[in-house]
C-alpha cells in the first residue's frame, strides 16, 4: 500500500499503524506518531487501520550528547 511517510511516497504492507512503526524498526517507546494532522496515542497503534495515502509522521527521539 503507498502511504506518504515523513513526506516520502513509501510502500509498505500494514494495516495498522504498529505495522508501520514495526516494518521500518523503530523503538516503540521512542517514537511519536501524527497521522493526517493528528498525533496517535501509542496504546492506539494496533487499532488504528491505515488506507492508502495516508500521511503519517514518525519522529524518532534519539539520545546523545
Amino acid at each position: 500500500m503507498e502511504l506518504i511517510i515523513n513526506g516520502e511516497k513509501e510502500n509498505v504492507q500494514a494495516v495498522t499503524l504498529l505495522d508501520v512503526v514495526t516494518h521500518y524498526q523503530l523503538e516503540k517507546h521512542l517514537v511519536v506518531t501524527e497521522v493526517d494532522g493528528e498525533i496517535i496515542d501509542r496504546d492506539n497503534w494496533p487499532v488504528t487501520k491505515v488506507e492508502e495515502g495516508m500521511k503519517i509522521e514518525l519522529v524518532h527521539f534519539v539520545g546523545g550528547g
